[in-house]
């Protein structure tokens, strides 16, 4: 493996395809890990952008022999070493490229800014036929794959339209959703969108009618900036909310009974759509904190029909010239009505990690397999060798042979305290006996 500012040696021919997954690219990528995009959150959002791009490591798990990674967080050798291991990489066959970060400006701007755009052309042409697979399909990827002369994973020759583009931006927003939403038929939580001008106004006309309502920026992900707002009594309306005006639209939705809130992982493409898994998300005051995949237990009981509303969802974004992943969120109530919540058309928290799994569980032979993402705290800090060792010594590390174990997935923590990982198990209830170890080893889920 390299890590490098400048040009590597050629990387080792390989086979067109090999172990490449059939919805990507068949041969090399450069992975763009593009977390400063705007299409989650705005380019001003400078610590939450900071605070995702944390887990850029993650995109290790994609890599092929020939692939370069273009990443804003450094990967340190002994994650990268570690990663390599359990993926069955040798010394060389992938190049990792740091990025220094710039923030503010889209991540293809950074790359710019650093000096590394020749060394990046470089690397281009040492490898024919590489695509650029981005974290986000913004405008900014697009441009970048267009002026290094290479197509975008899985596009081919054929560049994304500004089509293409634009439903890709409308549907990372809550309101372009939501207004697809009702022209397919997916049922949505009742709610209204307005200016930042006219929130607490709406806020206080529909907390009369709800009692509690959730407000949401337009641009979003993984809860952040949400904020749950409950009347002061029957017929009163709340103070003034003095939310800052991170986006200049916001949509503000009834506060449904939730039971379990569900994400349904898609691809959809000239092919069609397909459903690739189904889970159930983790979640704290709104907020994103893990997933369990498959879904289980009464919650999958919804998964029926989040399924469909992904299909036509899916349908709906190929219709109009998008091609790649995407994931549809949802909630169940308590009375077992699926109310559907977002879309995210872009790479999410569990698509790389998915990646990664599925990987990992084709070498042991494991079909199917359980897994769940989860955050720990451990007692005291660690260094990664030391997690690792710990993981290892308990017999909870991934093995093949066993096909089953942790893999910390994002490498060390910056606090050495809160650890991410991923757990694979063949069955869910052999999944939940792993949780209750890793729990005595790493610590409790945060």
């Amino acid at each position: 493996m390299t890590t490098d500012r400048t040009t590597p040696p050629p990387p080792r021919p390989i086979a067109p395809g090999a172990d490449r997954d059939a919805t990507e690219h068949a041969g090399p990528l450069l992975v763009h890990a593009n977390f400063a995009s705007d299409l989650a959150v705005g380019l001003r959002a400078t610590a939450v952008l900071g605070q995702w791009a944390e887990q850029a490591p993650r995109t290790m798990w994609l890599l092929r022999p020939g692939d370069v990674l273009l990443t804003p967080v450094p990967l340190t050798g002994a994650f990268q070493e570690y990663a390599a291991r359990l993926l069955g990489l040798s010394a060389g066959d992938v190049t990792v490229v740091p990025v220094p970060p710039c923030p503010g400006v889209p991540f293809a701007e950074a790359v710019e800014r650093a000096g590394l755009l020749p060394a990046v052309r470089e690397l281009v042409a040492a490898r024919p036929g590489i695509a650029l697979l981005p974290t986000a399909l913004d405008e900014s990827a697009a441009a970048f794959a267009r002026d290094l002369g290479i197509p975008v994973s899985p596009y081919g020759r054929e560049e994304p339209t500004p089509e293409a583009l634009k439903v890709t931006s409308q549907l990372n927003t809550k309101s372009g959703f939501r207004a697809v939403a009702a022209t397919l038929g997916l049922r949505v939580p009742e709610g209204r969108v307005c200016r930042h001008a006219e929130l607490d106004a709406l806020v206080a006309r529909m907390t009369r009618d709800h009692r509690e309502v959730v407000v949401k920026p337009d641009r979003s992900a993984g809860g952040h900036g949400l904020t749950f707002v409950r009347a002061a009594g029957p017929g009163e309306a709340p103070g003034p909310l003095s939310l800052p005006p991170v986006d200049d639209t916001w949509v503000v939705e009834e506060c449904v009974d939730v039971a379990h809130s569900l994400s349904t992982q898609a691809w959809t493409g000239r092919g069609g759509t397909t459903v690739l898994f189904s889970g159930e998300m983790r979640t704290r005051d709104g907020s994103f904190t893990g997933y369990e995949a498959p879904l289980r237990g009464p919650a999958a009981a919804a998964r029926g029909e989040l399924e469909e509303w992904a299909r036509l969802f899916g349908a709906h974004l190929g219709r109009h010239g998008y091609a790649g992943p995407f994931s549809l969120d949802a909630v169940v109530t308590r009375q077992g009505v699926l109310h559907a919540n977002e879309s995210n058309v872009r790479r999410t928290a569990t698509t790389t990690p998915h990646a990664m799994v599925t990987r990992l569980a084709r070498v042991a032979g494991t079909k199917d397999p359980a897994w769940c993402m989860s955050r720990r705290r451990a007692p005291v800090p660690y260094t990664f060798e030391q997690a690792v060792g710990l993981l290892e010594e308990s017999g909870l590390g991934w093995s093949a042979g066993r096909g089953e174990g942790a893999v910390l997935y994002a490498g060390a923590p910056t606090d050495g305290l809160t650890w991410r990982h991923v757990t694979i198990a063949a069955s869910g209830p052999r999944l939940d006996v792993l949780e209750e170890r890793l729990t005595r080893v790493l610590g409790p889920v945060v």
